[in-house]
């Protein structure tokens, strides 16, 4: 019996772990010559007495492995941990209603960078410049754009960097942001087109200081301020239509940008940072072109594949996967925010386990962008 359940064992470890050796073995010339040990160990899988003992293996070996899971975790997560950084002090903005890590829209780059150094990043978007991230291991996390005279014309934090003349701040509740700024544009003019906003929105944009700011709300923490995009209406104004064409270059601004913004999401709950993976981005990239390609938004693609086997499929060793998608929204900002408040999507980007993501943008004829996360921990 020690001997079955020692074979049974060996057979199942080698059944489930089979695309990773593929994959190790594709890179020698060893690979045809063990087909033949595949076709027999999926036939003996098929055998029922093996099935069921494999079955109940199955079983045993996952409650084991679940509960080395919760240890690890656990461990990992008080390993993980970054060392705190100081919250600057806020003050309230002098020129402006709002300003972001006391920076004010028309501030000079020197000034911002005297302050936080130099960008972590800087990713093209869509108004044909580029987001330029300030953050120390994604706190204090903000993003800037420039004009041509490097003056701050884009500024965007999901942090508690918000400072303003009428005291909203990050967690102020929506009906004080109503009561202190008034209606809410219902929508906005670009070129020939008025581009309406949903009525059922997580945001609200705000017509001041010759700027749109843009105050998102957390649905699950009662509808407070959860992050700020300011906008100068010079950019704006720059952007002629609701999408822009899409290219290589935004797609992977795109792409970047909501890996950045997920790993603040992630240390404002005090999780592990994600770490980018290009095997995992590319699984993610073809699934994006294909929705955007053959017009679908799903998980399962059209030939019946789950998130889970196109990452089999791509050779990608996992132990806990979650995918993530999103179409439509006019950046990677609002692409964010509205998978923060879409519960089962904001439980991907907040699952603790989670230690890589790959991000994969395409867009539609109509450059509508779609977006594919792929979470995994191996």
């Amino acid at each position: 019996m020690r001997r079955l359940f020692v074979t049974l064992l060996l057979l199942f470890l080698l059944f489930v772990s089979w695309p990773f050796i593929e994959k190790q073995l594709g890179k020698t010339d060893t690979l045809p010559s063990l087909e033949n040990i595949k076709e027999d160990i999926l036939a003996l899988k098929e055998d029922p007495a093996v099935a069921t003992a494999l079955d109940t293996l199955y079983q045993s070996f996952y409650q084991l492995i679940m509960e080395v899971d919760d240890t690890v975790t656990a461990l990992s997560q008080q390993q993980s941990e970054t060392t705190p950084v100081e919250k600057p002090h806020l003050e309230k903005p002098a020129k402006q209603a709002f300003s972001v890590h006391n920076i004010e829209l028309l501030d000079s780059k020197e000034k911002v960078e005297q302050l936080v150094g130099p960008p972590k990043r800087s990713s093209y978007n869509e108004y044909g410049t580029e987001w330029h991230t300030y953050h120390k291991d994604y706190q204090n996390f903000m993003m800037v754009i420039y004009d041509e005279e490097n003056k701050v014309e884009g500024l965007y934090t999901n942090q508690d960097l918000i400072a303003s003349v009428s005291g909203i701040k990050l967690g102020t509740p929506k009906d004080t942001v109503l009561q202190s700024l008034g209606t809410p544009l219902s929508g906005m003019r670009k070129g020939l087109v008025f581009l309406q906003f949903e009525k059922d929105r997580d945001y609200d944009v705000f017509d001041m200081d010759d700027s749109y700011v843009t105050v998102f709300y957390d649905k699950h923490e009662n509808n407070t301020v959860t992050a700020i995009q300011i906008i100068s209406k010079h950019l704006e104004q720059k952007k002629n239509d609701v999408y822009t064409e899409g290219s290589k270059q935004l797609e992977e601004g795109f792409a970047y940008q909501l890996f950045d913004l997920t790993n603040a999401a992630r240390v404002n709950h005090r999780l592990p940072i994600l770490t980018w993976d290009d095997e995992v981005k590319e699984t993610a990239k073809k699934h994006s072109i294909d929705m955007a390609a053959h017009h679908y938004f799903s998980h399962t693609n059209l030939q019946g594949q789950s998130p889970f086997d196109r990452m089999d499929k791509d050779h990608i060793f996992y132990t806990a996967a979650g995918e993530n998608l999103a179409y439509g929204q006019f950046n990677s900002i609002f692409a964010h925010e509205g998978l923060m408040n879409s519960l089962g999507h904001r439980e991907n980007i907040l699952r603790p386990e989670y230690r890589f993501l790959g991000v994969g943008v395409a867009f539609n004829e109509k450059f509508q962008p779609y977006y594919t996360e792929n979470f995994f921990r191996r």
